[in-house]
């Protein structure tokens, strides 16, 4: 089983640890029986679908897994909605600061651009398919990250605190890293709003790869608590 998987031109997702199984799941909704499988079995994977199935879900919140991801700003700052916003517990969140360290800054350049749509405030509508448009966009998005870089690094020079520099930098394109350790409730949650049609392409691409990590660690808990889930 692999435990990294590139996303988007520079990013990652990476598996760092896992706790639990879906023996685990099976075992803490057994715990009020003061029962425990030792091997997993036909009645424990109907036990599962069962749990699902009901809204059950404190046993799912006994298996953890914690991700290092390195994504973009912009996808950075919607994964962490969930952390900040979501009724689903233990989950934890730990961002590289460059107010500590001196990271030399990367950014997203997207190959293709996309459509604002004609009839709704968010989201896109399919791709661009006028090759100059696209050409064009890519060229002012690299002309802002030289000017801003260049900037960032004339302050840090100058003797500027990097936490004032980084001012200059193009936030939503530039790349950070973090570690997100979450049950397997709120990574089924997360794995159920961001696999979904509509959300947006760039987080579609680090949810999938959350899917490839984790749903060979829980195959059974995995399929029945995310909609659709891809085998």
């Amino acid at each position: 089983m692999t435990d990294h998987i590139a996303v988007l031109d520079k990013g990652y997702v990476r598996l760092v640890d896992v706790m639990g199984s879906d023996l685990s799941v099976v075992n803490a909704a057994r715990a009020s029986f003061a029962k425990e499988s030792h091997e997993f079995s036909e009645a424990d994977e109907r036990l599962i679908r069962f749990l699902a199935r009901e809204g059950h879900m404190s046993p799912f919140r006994h298996a953890m897994a914690t991700f290092e991801v390195k994504a973009p700003l912009m996808v950075a700052r919607q994964w962490w909605r969930y952390c900040v916003g979501s009724d689903h517990t233990m989950e934890a969140w730990s961002e590289a600061s460059r107010r500590y360290i001196t990271m030399e800054p990367e950014f997203y350049v997207p190959e293709r651009w996309r459509k604002a749509p004609a009839h709704r405030k968010q989201g896109s509508d399919g791709e661009i398919t006028d090759d100059a448009v696209n050409a064009e966009a890519t060229a002012i998005l690299r002309r802002l990250i030289a000017a801003g870089t260049d900037a960032y690094e004339m302050l840090m020079a100058e003797g500027i605190a990097p936490e004032q520099a980084r001012l200059c930098l193009p936030a939503y394109a530039m790349y950070t890293v973090w570690r997100w350790t979450a049950s397997l409730q709120a990574i089924c949650h997360f794995l159920n709003q961001r696999l979904a049609d509509d959300a947006q392409w760039e987080i579609q691409q680090y949810a999938e790869a959350v899917y490839r990590l984790i749903e060979p660690r829980f195959p059974v808990s995995v399929r029945e608590l995310v909609k659709g889930a891809q085998s």
